[in-house]
Formats: C-alpha cells, structure tokens, sequence
C-alpha cells in the first residue's frame, strides 16, 4: 500500500515538473521577451515586422497583436500586410493598457481555441497585456486554479497591478 502512495506521488511531481518545464524563456530576434508557453502557443512583446518570417518558418499560422495601432513601433497595418503575404492569419485585438476592453478579451479566447490558428503568436509592447489575457484563458478554458495561472501570467510578462486586477474581474464574472 505504501508503495501506491509513492507511486501517486511520484506521478503527481512529475506532472507538476512537466507543466513548468513547458513554458521556456528564449532569445528570438526582432521579439522582446518571447516565451514559449506550450506546443500551440508562443507570447512575446514588441515584435518587428521581420520576426514574422522566423515565426512562419517555425510553424505558426497565427499571429495576434494585441497593440493599439497609435502607439509607437506598432506597425500594425505592416505587420498585418507581412503576415497576410507569409500566409499568416492576422488578428488585430487592440487592448488599451490602462482600459482593456472585455470584449477584446472575448475575441481573443475564441482566436486561440480554434484550431485552424494554432500554433498561435500573442503579443503586445512587453507582454504585459499578453500576460493578462493569458491569465483569463488559462482559468477559462483550461480549467487552471487562479494562483497558478497568475503565477504563469506573471512569468510571462504580467507586472502591472490594474491588468491582473482586470483579468481577475473577468474571470470572477464570466466563470460559470
């Protein structure tokens, strides 16, 4: 009997490992903080129009902006241009740092689940608001408690108090 309670231990540790060892930290060029979240997933910040190539050639067929096109270095119409002639689809879902729109967020759960967008590239300036949307999908449609879905936000990119804040509103009144 002792030896089963190891054995289920074990299995949950290893599990655990597994989830964490996913997401990794790596150095992309013309991507600020990019991170590989899992296997139909990448999140990063500010990202030249010219790492859409290197995207493409790594397997993603999507590509989603979450910049507002008037801030500086969004390159919105030229990302959306490159990605369209790579034969990327291209989502522009433009969140406001300050006051992102839930129904933004509505747009993007439904982009990342569809399967015909997968692999996916999220990203914004920073990852800041990628983070933040990351922290809603992962409670909403991946069943995650919130503790660890932050903390994985949180790795990712998330750092302002006003974004975790919103996301955890989200979550609290659109969870079933």
């Amino acid at each position: 009997m002792r030896n089963i309670g190891i054995a289920a231990t074990l299995v949950v540790v290893a599990m655990s490992a597994g989830v964490g060892a996913q997401m990794q930290k790596q150095q992309r060029a013309g991507v600020t903080n990019f991170t590989k979240v899992d296997a139909v997933v990448a999140c990063g910040g500010a990202t030249e129009t010219a790492a859409l190539e290197g995207l493409k050639a790594d397997g993603f067929k999507s590509v989603v902006n979450l910049r507002v096109a008037t801030e500086p270095g969004a390159n919105v119409e030229e990302g959306k241009a490159k990605a369209q002639a790579l034969g990327l689809n291209y989502f522009h879902l433009p969140s406001a740092g300050n006051a992102p729109d839930p129904a933004m967020v509505d747009q993007f759960l439904n982009v990342v689940a569809t399967t015909a967008n997968q692999p996916v590239f999220v990203h914004c300036a920073s990852a800041n608001r990628v983070g933040a949307v990351w922290l809603v999908k992962r409670v909403m449609q991946d069943g995650w408690d919130v503790a660890r879905a932050t903390d994985e936000a949180k790795a990712i990119g998330l750092t302002a108090p006003g974004l975790e804040k919103f996301a955890l509103d989200y979550i609290a009144s659109h969870k079933k």
